[in-house]
């Protein structure tokens, strides 16, 4: 029992360890990157597959989780002038594209409730890598193997956070088309009925005004049909039997 614990809170440490290290190399990456020039920030910003890659905005303006609002605005304008079209005139259809990106992520990062949604998001990825590792090195003492895993190497345990919280991102933005498009055909379907609902009310509308506006003419008809029809009556003559005389004897 005693070894059992001990094994757990070394795995914790060797967990807090790893991310500690993915952290530093993730920064040290931040802080190359954040020198890129003009056209290699346009190129990682609209790189094939940046439509998944860019629902990180932590990803996209290349900072921390832990940033603040003085330091998101910082680097929103330095990163804008950067890729901004004005200062890529040769090439402003990417330089838009990638503009675009960079001003969607500093949005949402201002947005209180959006930015506690990425930070969940990415803290959901590492406690899930963290949860496969420890659930690896479980089974493999099971199996009476060595409990090293590749991700305790650190490169290896930040590219399986990476993609774990990139594929998160993807996950929850499918989610959020599929609710769109079912919201969307639902308000189609409920404007359809209105329509429908107007439509017949007005069709309604207009046979009870041609009713109304017609009564009188349906009335007179009438009475002129059977004055008609009585004067008819009167008129019309029978043929009477002739009259039988009577013999004579």
């Amino acid at each position: 029992m005693a070894s059992t614990e001990a094994e757990a809170g070394t795995a914790g440490v060797d967990g807090d360890d790893a991310f500690q290290t993915y952290y530093n190399e993730v920064k040290q990456i931040e802080k190359r990157d954040s020198v890129l020039t003009p056209k290699q920030q346009i190129e990682r910003l609209i790189r094939p597959g940046s439509s998944y890659f860019n629902l990180n905005p932590f990803e996209v303006l290349q900072l921390d989780p832990e940033v603040t609002e003085d330091e998101i605005k910082k680097r929103f304008r330095q990163l804008s002038i950067l890729v901004h079209p004005d200062k890529n005139q040769d090439d402003p259809d990417r330089a838009q594209k990638a503009f675009e990106a960079v001003d969607k992520a500093y949005k949402l990062l201002l947005d209180p409730e959006q930015k506690k949604r990425a930070i969940d998001v990415i803290h959901a990825g590492k406690e899930y890598v963290e949860h496969t590792m420890k659930e690896k090195k479980k089974q493999l003492k099971k199996d009476g193997k060595s409990t090293v895993v590749e991700e305790d190497d650190p490169e290896m345990f930040r590219q399986a956070v990476y993609k774990q919280t990139m594929k998160l991102f993807a996950e929850l933005e499918i989610k959020r088309k599929e609710r769109e498009a079912k919201d969307m055909h639902e308000r189609k379907r409920q404007r359809e009925e209105e329509i429908e609902a107007h439509e017949k009310a007005k069709r309604d509308r207009e046979w009870q005004k041609n009713f109304e506006e017609t009564r009188d003419g349906r009335v007179d008809s009438w009475r002129t049909f059977q004055a008609k029809g009585k004067k008819k009556e009167k008129n019309r003559s029978f043929l009477k039997p002739p009259k039988v005389k009577m013999e004579q004897r």
